[in-house]
């Protein structure tokens, strides 16, 4: 399946590069496995999201190389894909960017041709790729606008996916300045924190140019080493991280309409498909059971197959 990867510092402006490089089970090594595209997000000086991605591996990408040694920022989202569904092209590359944000997901969500129908044409002008999972972000864009406020947009767009929609696995991030959201939902795939009261740092020890590492919170597909902090989200938990502040919320029910790997497609199956993670399971805490929630009412340039934008 595809990988995610986040991370916020609260404020210091770091490199991600231990991450996304240096890790035994970094961005890159995951890439091997995730071959069809990469893309690295992050925030400039001006709170601008930049994002520069392309449809090859991360280990054989000197583009992502290059970003990952050297870009600073407090607030970073990457992304190694396992194609699913779209041709590999630059606009099928996460992450993708909206109104400020940066987006990226892991799992499958059907009916794009209904979750378009939810937007306008403006809207729909947003979408340029053939993803389902850039649909889901003009979908929680659109939401997001309308109540005013990012947690709560999430959570009514999800809302009304879960159950709508056939869907294997919604897990995302999204990312504003110094913010970053990270939803599990349901089970199907995984996705990890390491919080900075459990060890999360933004490398270890003195990073490249001489920047001592900070505590952060990461997120990740997968533990990306072996450090016994990592925690698995709870099923259906949406994480709020605002600077290095962690808040976790059970707002979604079951989903309506859940597929199981029997329901996808060949390529979908394949894409969705869990590599054993060497790493000790830490116990998730004890969550009431889930109940149904009611429906609620209701400048890109182009080099060598690359795409960098710094405004959307």
């Amino acid at each position: 399946m595809c990988r995610l990867f986040g991370m916020s510092t609260g404020g210091p402006r770091v490199q991600a590069s231990h991450w996304l490089m240096d890790a035994p089970r970094s961005l890159r090594v995951q890439s091997h496995r995730m071959p069809h595209g990469a893309g690295l997000g992050w925030f400039s000086l001006g709170h601008e999201p930049v994002r520069d991605r392309a449809p090859l591996a991360a280990f054989e990408s000197p583009d992502f190389a290059l970003h990952a040694g050297n870009v600073v920022s407090h607030t970073f989202v990457a992304h190694v894909r396992d194609a699913s569904v779209g041709g590999l092209t630059v606009h099928n590359c996460h992450p993708f960017v909206m109104n400020d944000r940066l987006f990226a997901h892991n799992g499958v969500v059907k009916g794009r041709q209904e979750l378009l129908s939810w937007l306008t044409e403006l809207e729909c002008a947003h979408v340029a790729g053939e993803t389902d999972s850039e649909v889901v972000f003009a979908y929680l864009t659109a939401e997001i606008r309308k109540r005013g406020d990012t947690t709560e947009g999430i959570v009514e767009a999800v809302r009304r996916i879960g159950a709508s929609l056939p869907v294997f696995s919604l897990n995302l991030l999204l990312a504003e300045p110094g913010r970053l959201w990270a939803l599990r939902y349901p089970a199907s795939n995984e996705l990890w924190v390491l919080s900075p009261d459990k060890g999360g740092m933004s490398g270890p020890g003195e990073g490249a140019n001489g920047r001592a590492a900070v505590p952060a919170v990461v997120v990740a597909s997968e533990p990306m080493d072996d450090h016994p902090g990592w925690r698995l989200l709870d099923p259906g938990e949406l994480l709020v991280v605002d600077g290095l502040e962690e808040t976790s919320l059970f707002p979604f029910g079951p989903l309506r309409h859940p597929l199981s790997r029997a329901d996808l497609s060949l390529r979908e199956a394949a894409s969705q498909g869990v590599a054993p993670t060497p790493h000790k399971l830490i116990p998730a805490s004890p969550r009431p059971p889930l109940s149904p929630v009611p429906l609620p009412e209701g400048q890109v340039t182009f080099t060598s197959g690359r795409s960098m934008v710094t405004d959307s």
